[in-house]
Parts: structure tokens; sequence; C-alpha cells
């Protein structure tokens, strides 16, 4: 059975915000985060679709599993419009509605942030990849500063998962995914977006992983 997950006024303003954050930039970062994919994709968390103008054309069908109705509803508009096949379906990391050994990669995009369990979620990653596999990251995580690192987690243990549909500032998301069975291959470390006054959720990851 499929979790019940909803966070109805926290779509509407992420799907506002995301449309400025590819200009003010995450349309480079995404670009980035999917190019050389080739082969069969499993999307995870895919919120409302930013990535699918982004997949290059080796890829042949991407597999976008979102949980959350409005978020999903939005994806498979855009899903319609992307240069590649797209699936969009419902479904929870951790629980992936996919076969064992069954996709050539898997890309996780600020989703890993908002799991319930980063570990379990990324168990199930390395579960679903093909031999030869390998998974693309790009998330927000905890931040190299103390002082920022020590708000990241007052925000935490406080208001931030309430108002960001269970999104955390302050994971160490490069460790989990390390923890989960993985070979961090590729991994670079960047504020996004990069203004004067840095946001709780500004320091990023972007890179590639392989099972180790």
């Amino acid at each position: 059975m499929v979790e019940d997950v909803r966070h109805p006024i926290f779509a509407r303003v992420y799907t506002r915000l995301s449309r400025a954050m590819e200009q003010q930039g995450a349309a480079d970062h995404r670009t980035r985060l999917l190019q050389g994919l080739t082969g069969e994709v499993l999307e995870v968390g895919a919120g409302n679709g930013m990535n699918f103008r982004h997949y290059p054309l080796s890829v042949t069908r991407v597999l976008a599993v979102e949980p959350e109705p409005y978020l999903r509803r939005q994806a498979q508009r855009n899903a319609a419009a992307a240069p590649v096949p797209v699936e969009v379906v419902e479904g929870t990391a951790g629980e992936l509605p996919v076969p064992d050994r069954s996709y050539d990669a898997v890309v996780c995009s600020l989703v890993l942030c908002s799991v319930p369990d980063q570990r379990a979620a990324l168990v199930d990653v390395r579960r679903a990849l093909r031999p030869g596999g390998e998974l693309r990251f790009f998330e927000h995580v905890a931040s190299s500063s103390r002082a920022a690192a020590a708000v990241q987690r007052a925000l935490d243990a406080t208001i931030w998962p309430h108002i960001g549909g269970g999104c955390h500032a302050a994971r160490d998301t490069a460790t989990s995914i390390a923890e989960a069975g993985f070979e961090i291959v590729e991994l670079d470390r960047f504020r996004f977006p990069d203004g004067p006054v840095p946001t709780p959720t500004a320091p990023h990851i972007l890179g590639r992983a392989v099972p180790a």
C-alpha cells in the first residue's frame, strides 16, 4: 500500500518557486545532473517534473515516481513536453514500485531531504539498479559551517519540516549515500542560490555514485 503523502500548500508554493529557481541557475545544475545518462532511468521524488526537459536523447525511458498528488499532476503535464518518454507514477522512496535490478540509473533530485528514512530510501535505490548502474544526485545538505549547521538543526527540530513538506536542512546526505552501500565517484559542493545572504538550504551537492 502506497503511503499517503499530501502537502497541498507546500506543493503549490514549490511549483511556483521551482520555476523561478530554473531561471536562477537550477536549470544548469539539472543539465549537469543528467548529462551522459543512457538507457532506462528511474527518477525518485520527481516533484513537478522540472528535470524532465533536461534528459538527454540517449535516455530511452524514464519512470518518475512522485507520492504527492498535486505535484504528480504537474509532473504528468511536464512529461508530455519532455524530449524522451516519461511515465509518472505514484510511489514512495523506500518502497519503489519497480523490480530488482531494473534500471540503468536512478536520479534523486531535491528529494533525500524530505524522505522519512534516508537509509531505507537509498537501499531501495540500490536494489533498483542494474549491474553497472549509477545513482545521480542533486541535493541540499548540512552546512560545513558550525554556526550555520546549528541553525539548520534548530530549524529541523521546530518549523522547517512543517513548512517545507517534510524537508530537513541539516542532513549529511553524502555520508548517507556512502553508508547505504555506494561509492561516490564524483562530488561537487556549491551554494545555491549563491546570493549575499545564504538561505538554510543553500549548501548543495551534485554527483554520481555506484554500488560499492
